[in-house]
């Protein structure tokens, strides 16, 4: 699991990913203001998990193997922290995200509106019913 925050031009942004047997949620977490460091670690012990699970989408990457030598650990770990922003495996993972919700989203305001045609529909038939049998 990885938490990756930055800032992207408006907001102070958290990119929260996990790989489970290969494949990768990804997560989009908007901070607003610069995030004090307990407002991250906040985050972190509580929120977190619950971000991780409402992730829909998942893509497949395959995951290199660990070098097991200590020293190029310590060199990986230190270009991590000097990259900034967030892998395109995790931008792929949120686009498919915020995809499926909006095709959700679409569906429902398409029933919504289908719904609000037919109650007018309805309530015109009446009006014409009734001025049709007189007062």
């Amino acid at each position: 699991m990885k938490l990756t925050v930055f800032y992207d031009g408006q907001f102070w942004v958290g990119v929260l990913e996990e790989v489970i047997d290969e494949k990768l949620k990804a997560v989009r977490y908007v901070f607003g203001s610069e995030p004090y460091d307990w407002d991250v670690m906040n985050f972190v012990n509580q929120r977190m998990l619950s971000c991780i699970s409402r992730a829909g989408k998942s893509i497949d990457v395959k995951m290199p193997v660990r070098p097991s030598n200590p020293k190029k650990l310590a060199r990986e770990a230190a270009r991590e922290v000097q990259r900034v922003g967030v892998s395109t495996f995790a931008q792929e993972a949120i686009k498919k995200d915020r995809e499926a919700l909006k095709l959700e989203h679409k569906v429902i305001s398409k029933q919504l509106r289908q719904d609000l045609e037919k109650s007018k529909r309805d309530k015109k038939v009446q009006k014409n019913k009734k001025k049709k049998r007189g007062h």
